[in-house]
């Protein structure tokens, strides 16, 4: 399979060794102030696109592959305000789209467990539950996208939360998540349950950055020939 690489940053470049690995060829790396390689002649050099950029940036390099017809893996948070509109432009060509916050099958199994566990929760209003979240002082976006998603799965499940709020608190009615920068860490969640006389927590800590990289090709190989809009529960059958 033939990659073009839309963000060369950390993250790309273990994307790229990860690619490598599995036997592709990365055949454009676009990186920051290159977007002149995003033009269609260019991009249509590459069978899929797989994008790891930045907030400001994740839009319009989507938006420009479907207009050169490539599939896109995006684990660009950050920007998920526009993604109705991006659904609109692929839409529109009958494209691929795959998108993840978090592409580590541990972070994903992590949400299936924050799911579960807020069912078993929501009627033990004894026991509140709160999210924190901590990543390197790299990262633009807080709370993460993993944190946002974890958030989700508790909201599905929990009737006495209506949404959630940045901060060691929140209103009622509101769950709170608490979003952490510091060195150089890769990644680590919980989720807390604490009352008066207990605490259960569900947590999980990426070790390296190659977790979510190995998730990104695996995601593109199965992107690769499909049509529509897909994430990890589509492709760990969860």
């Amino acid at each position: 399979m033939k990659i073009a690489l839309l963000g060369h940053g950390r993250m790309g470049q273990a994307v790229a060794r990860a690619a490598r690995a599995r036997g592709h060829e990365v055949v454009l790396a676009v990186g920051k102030g290159q977007d002149g390689l995003l033009a269609p002649q260019s991009l249509r050099q590459a069978d899929l696109a797989i994008e790891f950029s930045h907030p400001e940036a994740a839009f319009a390099h989507c938006a420009a592959c479907f207009e050169a017809d490539l599939p896109v893996v995006c684990g660009t948070t950050g920007w998920l305000h526009r993604l109705e509109e991006l659904e609109r432009l692929r839409q529109a060509r009958d494209s691929a789209f795959f998108y993840a916050s978090n592409f580590s099958v541990g972070v994903n199994l992590f949400f299936e467990l924050c799911r579960g566990a807020a069912r078993l929760m929501d009627g033990h209003p004894g026991l509140v539950p709160r999210l924190r979240e901590v990543h390197h002082v790299h990262k633009l976006d807080a709370p993460s996208g993993t944190a946002i998603a974890a958030a989700q799965a508790l909201l599905q499940e929990m009737r006495a939360f209506d949404g959630w709020a940045l901060g060691q608190t929140a209103p009622e009615g509101k769950l709170p998540i608490e979003a952490v920068r510091e060195g150089e860490v890769f990644g680590f969640h919980e989720l807390l349950f604490e009352g008066p006389h207990d605490r259960l927590v569900v947590s999980h800590e990426a070790l390296s950055r190659e977790g979510f990289a190995n998730g990104a090709v695996l995601a593109a190989e199965f992107l690769l020939g499909r049509r529509g809009v897909y994430g990890m529960k589509d492709l760990l059958h969860l």
